[in-house]
């Protein structure tokens, strides 16, 4: 098995670059502010008490560790490689978000901060923020995009519950840009207070900050591949939209040049409509939240509206170490509409009795055809970043109808 020299890797830079993508440009009000963030960060993470205090909280609130599952049935009926699921649709609040909206939490109160601000286009990373929040007995605004509140209305009801206030966001495409929008917006107005930015997105230090509060997947992931196969897997498959389901499984693989990393965009109505999320397929350097990254386009240089059936995917940026990791030839990028995404949501339920994210479903998708093509001894990890309770509606009423498809 090739590895490559596990100091290689040892991104972003000390101004938050990865290559030439990263950074941070945003207002001078701000600046102060992140870097104080920048420097907390960097002290709490390497301090014992807040690593005990983190892995406690982990172990015992979150569900760690998730469970590396063999798909036996879905393995059977691809007649291929072996696929895993890396199950973050077990943790608690049920997505991978509750990893870093614990991590962030915990630095925030260590900061003495009294409130979080946060974005969410699925809802899952504002449930997690809403569900620290309240365990850490602070107040909590989330902001929603109006168009993703009408889908995702069992996030919002959870929410509420746990305490937030979701304040609904009605300008631009009314979905996870704008909400990011307006959180930074009111974060730039109420420094005072704390945002819990949700993905590998956004100004420096907060690739870095979410990235290493989701690292533990592929931390975990790798163990448990190794005590069940004795070996690496051939492939890592998750879904991509800001990013940190990936980054949080591919990180700890990045050094292992024999695992092929593949990152799945939402191609929405189709890789050549008009209709996608496909930022890193299609996407060129631009500058969106206070960081450089992969951006869609007008040809005047103008943010292209994003567009996928799966809210927590439907961004027009994406995370800058993905960007950089494509760029140097590490990750391969695969598109997968939504009627592909459907089909495997609907495969995944009748065949494993699971029932996956949309956004998770695209991962799924891409896996089912990869797997087909492989031969039975090559291994396949997906992450199965969360579970489909908030998408079952949509789902069952407004998307199945449009296909006929037979598992």
């Amino acid at each position: 098995m090739k590895t490559q020299n596990k100091n290689k890797y040892n991104l972003p830079t000390n101004t938050g670059f990865f290559g030439d993508y990263g950074g941070r440009f945003v207002p001078p009000s701000l600046e102060p502010v992140l870097s104080n963030l920048e420097k907390s960060f960097k002290r709490f993470i390497k301090d014992d008490q807040f690593c005990s205090e983190l892995t406690n909280l982990y172990r015992q609130y979150a569900n760690r560790p998730s469970n590396l599952y063999f798909a036996s049935r879905l393995t059977e009926y691809c007649d291929g490689a072996k696929i895993y699921f890396k199950r973050e649709d077990l943790n608690h609040t049920g997505a991978h978000k509750i990893n870093n909206a614990i991590g962030q939490a915990l630095l925030a109160k260590k900061m003495g901060k009294t409130k979080l601000i946060a974005e969410t286009g699925a809802g899952q990373h504002g449930v997690a923020t809403a569900t620290v929040a309240a365990y850490f007995g602070m107040k909590c605004d989330i902001y929603m995009g109006a168009r993703d509140i009408i889908n995702q209305k069992i996030n919002v009801y959870r929410m509420k519950l746990l305490g937030a206030n979701v304040i609904e966001v009605n300008n631009g495409q009314k979905t996870l840009k704008d909400a990011v929008d307006a959180a930074l917006s009111a974060y730039i107005n109420e420094p005072e207070s704390y945002y819990l930015l949700g993905s590998v997105v956004g100004p420096h230090p907060y690739p870095l900050i979410v990235r290493e509060f989701q690292k533990i997947i592929g931390q975990e992931a790798k163990k448990q591949i190794l005590k069940k196969e004795k070996r690496l897997p051939n492939y890592l498959i998750a879904c991509v939209g800001g990013g940190s389901n990936a980054i949080g499984l591919f990180y700890n693989f990045i050094n292992d040049s024999s695992v092929k990393l593949i990152g799945v965009e939402p191609a929405g109505l189709g890789v050549n409509s008009d209709h996608h999320g496909l930022s890193l397929k299609k996407g060129k350097k631009g500058l969106i939240h206070g960081f450089k990254c992969l951006l869609l386009q007008d040809k005047n240089g103008q943010i292209s509206e994003s567009y996928s059936a799966a809210s927590g995917l439907d961004y027009p940026g994406v995370g800058p170490e993905l960007c950089y990791l494509k760029s140097i030839g590490r990750l391969n990028i695969a598109a997968i509409s939504d009627k592909e995404a459907v089909i495997a949501f609907k495969t995944l339920c009748q065949i494993e009795g699971i029932v996956p994210a949309l956004e998770s479903a695209h991962a799924v998708a891409y896996a089912i055809k990869l797997a087909k093509s492989l031969d039975r001894d090559q291994i396949i990890i997906i992450n199965l970043s969360g579970r489909g309770d908030k998408d079952v509606e949509n789902v069952y009423e407004n998307l199945l109808p449009t296909i006929n498809v037979k598992i």
